[in-house]
């Protein structure tokens, strides 16, 4: 049955083409369209260079397409906005600034009273586990940390969209499981709507409730896969005999993917 909920986000025919001199254009993204609906948690896969982050970028406004349209709440995106807010892999966090200051940098530059900054700056501190380091800067912290920081900074500024870029990345393989626990049930307790890019297909069925499975270049979404395992879910869901039905799907998806890329010669 098809979904007749109005969508939060809903991009159609998105085109980027990067020109570098008329001989060598870069085709990245090519008639991508898709609806993301509020409260979903939708992950976007698929082999290295498929353009990810490029159309991750390009929802949140840093990028503008050569083509296509993106909606968020009925509005036509131009550029960033105050709707979405980005999580980066590298944590991006001003070295200068401590943990509360970079969490409250964009309600400061939104204009907020300080009332309220703080108020919003504490809860999503104590809500990412970080309560006691407020006046801590970033190069005191661990990786995991850093990135709750990046975490709470985004959901203090209260957006619509929540895009993550690969945020777990840089982080070692133990906190990174914690991490996927501790953003579902932030996710979960906020009822925020999350796009999340990874090149992991655990992460992306463990945290997702669709995922977009992307070709290699020019990056298409090829398949809407709906992850239907109820939340609340823990380590033990990666247990489960469907959980592994739809890795085994995702994985077969890639592995077909990355063979295109050898007999085209860019793998």
């Amino acid at each position: 049955m098809a979904d007749t909920r109005i969508p939060l986000l809903k991009f159609d025919s998105i085109n980027v083409v990067y020109n570098q001199g008329k001989a060598n254009q870069v085709h990245a993204l090519k008639d991508v369209s898709g609806e993301i609906h509020e409260g979903e948690f939708v992950s976007i896969i698929g082999p290295s260079g498929c353009g990810k982050s490029t159309l991750l970028h390009t929802l949140d406004g840093l990028i503008k397409p050569t083509s296509g349209s993106i909606h968020v709440n009925g509005r036509q995106v131009e550029g960033p906005g105050g709707d979405r807010a980005m999580v980066f892999q590298d944590f991006a966090l001003m070295p200068w600034h401590t943990v509360y200051q970079n969490v409250a940098f964009g309600l400061r530059l939104a204009g907020k009273p300080d009332r309220e900054i703080r108020e919003r700056v504490m809860h999503y501190i104590q809500l990412v586990g970080l309560e006691g380091f407020e006046g801590k800067y970033p190069h005191q912290l661990s990786g995991g940390m850093k990135q709750r920081v990046g975490i709470a900074r985004a959901f203090a500024v209260d957006p619509k969209v929540l895009l993550m870029d690969e945020p777990f990345s840089a982080i070692d393989e133990q906190t990174r499981e914690i991490m996927q626990e501790e953003v579902l049930k932030i996710m979960l307790y906020e009822k925020k709507t999350v796009i999340f890019i990874t090149h992991s297909i655990d992460e992306a069925v463990f945290l997702s409730n669709r995922i977009f499975l992307m070709s290699v270049r020019p990056g298409k979404i090829v398949d809407d896969l709906k992850i239907d395992v109820p939340y609340p879910r823990t380590l033990e869901t990666k247990t489960l005999p469907e959980y592994q039905s739809y890795k085994a799907k995702i994985w077969d998806h890639l592995k077909g993917e990355v063979a295109r890329q050898y007999l085209r010669g860019e793998a």
